[in-house]
């Protein structure tokens, strides 16, 4: 983190995306007693996590006071129950960050009331700091607001900016459910490869190291992924008798185009 100044932060929710940008957040430097966490059963690790680093743990609202930047890491499913309780933690200076997909603004602002919010999608990469979050921000969003929430939101990697909030859904259906989608490949692979005559676990270790390794090259690459499969694939030899399948025009695609789109509006359904 820069030194800019960070204020109070109240995290609602403690489980596996809340727990992991609280951990980026202590590793970067900000300072624990700036943390109050609101969540009614975190685990015992968690509790010792905040213990060491002297952040606040409260199982109520009404005991966070508050919030400069107020952070709910909660599911959707439960965002209309949880956010009443929480409207006298925002004030006229504080920002609202939610990572729940769905959940618009206007859903959140019909709890909390007007403020300055943004609608932030990581995916659970974030929990070893190699995710990517898409965020949208109001109009109420100062620039120092929107550069703090950009720190805080980086600490788990990178973050890109979009120009609507309707943007966020397929955000949400990309890169936030994304992940999802390579450890399916992982078990279509080593299906395919067990198939082939292969031992299962050993197919599964080869598709495994396979797709971790291709993806730490693109990470570390400047070469576009298209270059990149280019440079596996020689003409008229396997990788290329496999493309052509994958590459087909009902290969890939279209099923990725399909998938997309179902995620997409799924995640409007949940706005609902």
């Amino acid at each position: 983190m820069t030194g800019m100044p960070i204020g109070r932060i109240v995290l609602v929710g403690a489980g596996n995306m809340g727990g992991a940008m609280l951990t980026g957040w202590l590793k970067s430097g900000i300072p624990g007693d700036s943390v109050t966490v609101v969540d009614p059963n975190p685990s015992d690790a968690m509790k010792a996590k905040l213990a060491e680093a002297g952040a606040t743990w409260t199982a109520e609202a009404g005991a966070a006071g508050r919030a400069d930047i107020l952070f709910i890491a909660v599911k959707p499913q439960v965002m209309d129950a949880v956010l009443p309780a929480f409207k006298a933690v925002v004030g006229p200076d504080t920002v609202v960050v939610s990572v729940a997909a769905g959940k618009t603004l206007a859903s959140m602002e019909s709890h909390l009331g007007p403020a300055a919010m943004v609608r932030a999608m990581p995916n659970t990469p974030a929990m070893i700091g190699r995710g990517v979050t898409g965020a949208f921000a109001n109009d109420k969003v100062s620039a120092a607001q929107r550069d703090l929430v950009h720190q805080l939101l980086a600490v788990s990697g990178p973050v890109e900016w979009v120009g609507s909030e309707a943007e966020i859904n397929a955000v949400t259906a990309v890169s936030g459910s994304g992940p999802a989608y390579v450890f399916y490949l992982v078990e279509c692979m080593a299906e395919a490869g067990r198939k082939a005559g292969l031992q299962a676990d050993l197919a599964l270790r080869l598709a495994r190291e396979t797709v971790a390794g291709a993806g730490e090259l693109l990470h570390q690459s400047p070469d576009t992924p298209d270059r990149l499969r280019q440079n596996v694939t020689s003409p008229g030899g396997t990788t290329a008798a496999a493309l052509a399948v994958l590459m087909d025009e009902k290969g890939m695609q279209p099923l990725f185009d399909a998938a997309i789109e179902a995620a997409r509006k799924r995640a409007e359904e949940l706005a609902q």
